[in-house]
């Protein structure tokens, strides 16, 4: 398989996100891995995918052909027209936009491609081991299988073991040479390699060592004998290997398995695990999903209808329908699903899952879901929890580190460095020791130092998942919406009630105040005031306190008054909240912006402007004061001036190739493009950015850039990039480690229940792998975690 980036001119009828397959030079059909972005008014279109060598042409779903020719790692070229009987060649006419597609630009081609068929493995083995290959560890140049043989005998010959040498020696030999170097040792000594491995060896460097010596196969097949051998089921090893595996590699899996413990590995599942669990496990055993051809619209259609019925409309869940369907469809054909399931019923089909489905399976469902979106993300993120914390999940270190080492290791090393704000490669020479570290280290492959930074390849990709991200339409949605059958001379009467006499009812404050919109509360208030002649707001001061008072009573304040008060209290007193500041005029559109402008003149009698002046300083006051005059624009891109940000952000990041201009221009036009321009406009920014130095804008301002200025310019980037995750990070720092933030946890629970708290509770369960409700209810407690729960509106 190849990677293929294409261009393309499309005809206006087309426009739209267009699947597609290609037809191979042997008339093979392969969906190509990504969904096709088609432009309006015949613009260049764009994508990306894998597909076997010597494609001739490709076919949209609605029956737009277009002739193509393509070359691994080159750009296809197409015109509108028939598919051609014969292939085509490079030479039939000149590529009219590579300059757009290739890594920094060029005229470079590589050429007519290279046919490959299943009848030239060799041939394909090159290619696998060529430029597209994404392994850490590769075959050994010059190898002698004798000569290593000799070489670990002598590493474990008389007293203690020469342990640097044994590590040095299988960590850069390739697998295959691995299973030759066993049979010369034990040509050469009559001895079992891995048994006197075993013998010299000890502890979790024995383990990692042996496992490499193994064939992958068999190396699986040890991990789930493991796992379902004696007292308990290491059901998450399971999950991981079966959830993962292609067809191929789960069939050589049975197979070994049988080899080395004549034993049948699907009686030994069924016998240690069982329900709904068990059944999606052996039908994973069977290894026969789907192949990545050419999907029917109206099976997408069908399977997203039945998912839906089987889950959200039904009283109870069929689980059957789950198991099928996550279990036997193809890669392609269920990122579709995915997606077409998330325009139908307005939620990812993981919450759906988490809803739905419980315990083992619950969480055997959601890897199946994960792998099929994104393998080497699968991993990275279990190698992330494998290391986090106190403690290193060794076991699954090992595993994966062995596993991928010769597969997808530099992509799952990308997405960590990507994800986690830090290389793979750091995390495990922090976290563990000695020869051990050293051993896993030789298979990480490399230190991904420079944080933020894309390999070539996966700069494209993302190049063009911001083309993706751009068509998209992601619906925010509240938790709170207006009470039906609404009553606000009901709702006063209850609220005197319960703060009338001795002690005060805090539930009935909680429920009817997290319960109701923010304008039913402003109604509330009139009411409470024209019946009893009283402030609402007063009593509730006086009755309550502490972190509940400050939740309750933020509910009950216009938006925008909240919003000011918060300014406030950031700059009252000794020191400045600068976070605070930040959080608010950093997200806020142009409309809450002039909102909070005139609040604070309302209440405090000072331009917000005015207030920011005289309490911060240097760039970081002009940061926020741009952003105060709410004057963000609201148009779409313009992808000329897109170029021109991007170079500027480049020039002040230092890492553009010719710098122009002196440093205090290039600094205040910088400030412009990140504080004036429109959020569609900077996402096509960002891409450019991407495309002009493969590197991601936001890791760039935090390696370059520090303190408050610093700060300011990443929430403005992660609030552009995807607002409610940023919130999601908010909320998650505010209740991690040693004690809890309320005031932050207070401030966006209640600005963000009306606006986009769903989506905010999405992205939490999806970055950190536990429910916002889970966190609040670990974090706090009383009636302050209730009236919490009840504004973050359900579990997930």
């Amino acid at each position: 398989m190849s990677l293929y980036f294409l261009s393309f001119v499309c005809e206006p009828l087309s426009a739209g996100i267009l699947n597609l397959f290609a037809v191979s030079g042997q008339g093979m059909q392969l969906l190509l891995d990504r969904t096709w972005i088609c432009p309006e008014n015949g613009d260049a279109g764009l994508g990306v995918g894998l597909g076997v060598g010597g494609l001739q042409h490709w076919k949209a779903s609605r029956d737009h052909t277009y002739i193509c020719t393509a070359a691994p790692r080159g750009v296809l070229d197409t015109r509108p027209g028939p598919a051609p009987s014969l292939p085509l060649h490079p030479q039939s006419w000149a590529p009219p936009h590579l300059d757009s597609f290739l890594p920094g630009g060029g005229d470079q081609y590589p050429g007519p491609p290279t046919v490959v068929s299943a009848a030239e493995p060799e041939t394909m083995a090159k290619i696998a081991q060529g430029a597209m290959y994404r392994g850490s560890v590769h075959d050994f140049a010059d190898f002698d299988a004798n000569q290593d043989a000799e070489a670990l005998y002598t590493a474990m010959k008389g007293f203690g073991s020469d342990k640097e040498s044994i590590l040095e020696l299988i960590t850069s030999r390739s697998n295959k040479q691995r299973q030759e170097i066993c049979q010369s040792y034990k040509s050469l000594y009559g001895k079992d390699l891995i048994a006197d491995l075993k013998y010299e060896l000890t502890g979790k460097f024995e383990r990692l060592i042996v496992n490499l010596m193994r064939p992958l196969a068999y190396c699986d097949a040890k991990e789930i004998k493991d796992a379902i051998s004696g007292i308990g089921t290491d059901e998450k090893c399971l999950i991981e290997i079966l959830a993962s595996r292609t067809n191929e590699q789960i069939h050589q899996l049975v197979a070994a398995y049988k080899d080395a413990y004549e034993r049948d590995l699907e009686s030994d599942i069924i016998g240690d695990t069982s329900g709904h669990f068990q059944k999606m496990l052996v039908v994973l055993l069977q290894g026969t999903r789907e192949n990545d051809d050419v999907v029917s619209e109206d099976l997408v259609q069908q399977d997203v209808q039945d998912l839906y019925e089987a889950g959200e409309l039904k009283w109870g869940t069929d689980e059957a329908q789950f198991i099928y369907i996550l279990g036997n469809r193809s890669k392609q054909h269920l990122r579709l699903v995915f997606d077409e399931y998330l325009k139908t019923t307005g939620k990812p089909i993981e919450a759906s899952i988490r809803g739905e489905l419980s315990g083992d399976f619950e969480k055997l469902m959601l890897a199946v879901v994960k792998c099929i979106r994104s393998t080497p993300e699968y991993f990275a993120e279990r190698l992330f929890k494998a290391m986090k914390g106190l403690g290193t999940r060794d076991n699954t270190l090992i595993r994966i580190m062995v596993s991928r080492s010769e597969l997808d290791m530099l992509d799952i090393r990308e997405i960590f460095r990507t994800k986690y704000e830090k290389s793979l490669y750091s995390m495990i020479k922090n976290d563990t020791s000695g020869e051990y570290k050293k051993a896993l280290l030789k298979l990480c492959g490399g230190d991904d130092d420079a944080a933020g930074q894309f390999f070539p390849e996966a700069a494209q990709v993302a190049y063009q998942m911001w083309e993706l991200s751009a068509v998209s339409r992601v619906e925010l949605k509240g938790t709170v919406r207006a009470a039906n059958d609404f009553n606000p001379d009901a709702d006063a009467k209850a609220l005197r009630k319960a703060m009338k006499g001795i002690g005060t009812d805090e539930a009935t404050i909680i429920d009817i105040i997290t319960q109701r919109s923010n304008a039913q509360r402003q109604q509330i208030r009139q009411t409470f005031k024209s019946h009893f002649g009283r402030d609402l707001m007063a009593d509730l001061k006086s009755e309550i306190s502490g972190d509940l008072a400050r939740l309750i009573l933020g509910l009950m304040m216009p938006p925008a008054h909240y919003d000011a008060k918060q300014l406030k209290k950031a700059m009252e007193g000794a020191g400045t909240d600068e976070k605070a500041l930040i959080e608010i005029l950093a997200t806020r559109t142009n409309a809450e912006i002039r909102a909070i402008n005139e609040a604070y003149k309302e209440d405090y009698h000072k331009s917000l402007e005015d207030a920011l002046s005289s309490d911060t300083s240097g760039h970081f006051k002009r940061i926020l004061i741009s952003l105060a005059t709410g004057n963000r624009e609201e148009g779409g891109e313009n992808r000329d001036q897109a170029q021109e940000d991007a170079q500027v952000a480049a020039e002040i990041l230092e890492i553009a190739d010719t710098p122009s201009g002196d440093k205090t221009s290039l600094e205040t036009r910088f400030m412009t493009v990140l504080c004036t321009r429109s959020y569609p406009h900077l996402r096509r920014v960002f891409q450019e950015f991407i495309k002009k130095t493969n590197y991601d804008i936001e890791h760039v301002i935090k390696k370059e850039m520090s303190g408050d200025v610093k700060d300011a310019f990443v929430a403005i980037v992660q609030s552009v990039k995807n607002k409610p995750l940023f919130f999601a990070d908010k909320l998650y720092k505010s209740m991690k480690g040693a004690g809890t933030d309320e005031k932050t946890l207070t401030r966006v629970m209640v600005s963000r229940s009306e606006i986009d708290l769903l989506n905010i509770r999405r992205e939490f369960i999806e970055k950190y792998d536990k429910s916002l409700h889970q966190a609040i209810e670990g974090d706090t407690s009383g009636d302050f975690m209730k009236a919490l729960l009840a504004l973050c509106g359900g579990e997930d």
